[in-house]
């Protein structure tokens, strides 16, 4: 029994003498713990995170730049009459089925006075507009003028105060990189601000060369069009237009109208009533690597110079065929859109700097801006302004000239006795001068009547041709 007693008590004795040494081990591990077993966790707690606080003192700050535009983007609203589809009843009491359709969007103020920029399809057939500031004022707003060829309107409310407003930047010093804010009401959440970078420039969505936009990858969904996109300074620099889904919302990829083609089509409706637009007078196509080896040229990028039209800027200062554009002013020239686009900020009796490559050596040649003088005109084709010597041929004192036949009725015109460089005296007899008065006439025939044109023939004689 004594021998049983002493081997369990020594049993118990090597144990706790086991476990205070391992105990002890193991704490002298842990209060010596090496500085390289430290740096090597992979685990730090969060108070010791040097990285994420440089991060957040080298992260751009948008909260000025937001707290300047915020309040200077607008709620607006189109209230348009639409025709609905009509009932039996309709057909039988010869009424027909009207209700009113609302459309929302964006806008900005560009003085303090109330003028408001916002896109064109924005408030496009409305016979109501509203504008709501951010601090929830409501206001009737007049419609001054519109351009849909660059998506713009302008719009202008009367307040009782000043309002604050946003200032044009320089869209052209705009960096590929660069931040900027979308500022807008989109689905009707107002004042919202997204952040993004400058993806691209001068980005054509048509797929003809007419739009030159700036590409962001800023958060914009339907109710942004006509917000502002500004930098990170607050400044304006582009009109949010359109977004690139499949689905109608926003996917990654969104465009504005440059602040420099927003700011000339304001400026020149509110000084003309329209937009004046400068034309260089040359046709061609962007440069490739393929293009470039057949036209042999030394340079994959540029606008590749195949036609000059007569009279023009480009005609009298001397560009040929053959001539490759690089640069107009400052803006470097790599495609048609980059061309275009700065053409749009110009008016008719600016001059422009053209560089160009002709036979491998660059020439900068100084070409002033025309008004545009050609004008396609349905059924007949392409019309231009008539010099005074093509009215003294005709012995007439007013008249456009007809310069291309519309290729699908070409045989038609020929047949009765019209040629290129007869003149059109009249359209629905009202006489003609120059393509702008035929441009009003035809774009104020909008319920659809046929078309009359008063045309001298090749024989000088004054004929009358209708067309439904």
């Amino acid at each position: 029994m004594k021998k049983l007693l002493s081997l369990v008590l020594v049993s118990v004795l090597g144990g706790v003498i086991t476990l205070s040494t391992y105990k002890m081990y193991f704490d002298q591990n842990t209060a010596f713990q090496s500085p390289s077993t430290v740096s090597e966790s992979t685990y730090y707690p969060t108070v010791q995170n040097v990285s994420n606080i440089a991060n957040a003192v080298n992260a751009p700050n948008f909260v000025s730049a937001a707290e300047k535009t915020v309040h200077s983007v607008v709620h607006v609203k189109n209230t348009a009459i639409i025709t609905g589809q009509n009932s039996f009843e309709d057909f039988f009491f010869g009424r027909q089925s009207q209700r009113a359709q609302v459309g929302t969007g964006s806008g900005v103020i560009i003085s303090p006075d109330g003028y408001i920029i916002t896109n064109n399809h924005v408030i496009n057939g409305a016979r109501e507009i509203s504008i709501t500031l951010n601090d929830n004022k409501i206001y009737d707003a007049q419609l001054i003028g519109t351009d849909e060829k660059t998506d713009i309107a302008l719009l202008k409310i009367d307040a009782e105060e000043e309002l604050p407003y946003i200032s044009f930047g320089d869209s052209d010093q705009a960096k590929i990189g660069e931040w900027v804010l979308a500022v807008g009401n989109p689905f009707n959440l107002t004042s919202t601000v997204t952040a993004g970078i400058i993806s691209a420039k001068a980005r054509d969505l048509s797929g003809r060369n007419m739009q030159s936009f700036i590409q962001t990858d800023a958060a914009v969904n339907p109710g942004n069009s006509g917000g502002a996109l500004v930098n990170a300074n607050g400044d304006l620099i582009g009109i949010n237009t359109a977004i690139s889904s499949q689905t109608g919302s926003y996917i990654g990829y969104s465009f504005a109208v440059p602040s420099n083609i927003a700011r000339k089509v304001v400026e020149d409706i509110m000084e003309f009533g329209d937009v004046q637009t400068g034309i260089l007078g040359v046709t061609g196509i962007s440069l490739n690597s393929e293009s470039a080896e057949h036209f042999g040229v030394n340079t994959s990028e540029g606008f590749y110079v195949n036609g000059i039209e007569e009279d023009t800027g480009a005609d009298l200062a001397g560009i040929k065929e053959g001539d490759v554009i690089t640069k107009l002013d400052h803006i470097k020239i790599s495609k048609f859109a980059d061309l275009k686009g700065y053409l749009t900020t110009k008016r008719p009796d600016d001059v422009v700097n053209v560089t160009l490559l002709r036979d491998g050596d660059t020439k900068v040649l100084p070409v002033t801006l025309m008004k545009n003088s050609t004008l396609t005109l349905p059924i007949v084709g392409q019309v231009k302004n008539a010099k005074a010597s093509d009215l003294q041929k005709y012995r007439t004192n007013n008249g456009i000239k007809i310069a291309a036949l519309d290729n699908t009725y070409a045989r038609y015109w020929k047949k009765n006795g019209i040629e290129e460089g007869n003149i059109i005296t009249a359209i629905n007899d009202v006489k003609v001068r120059d393509v702008d008065e035929a441009k009003k006439i035809i774009t104020e025939n909008t319920n659809g009547e046929p078309l009359k044109f008063e045309i001298i023939n090749k024989n000088g004689q004054k004929e009358n041709f209708y067309w439904r």
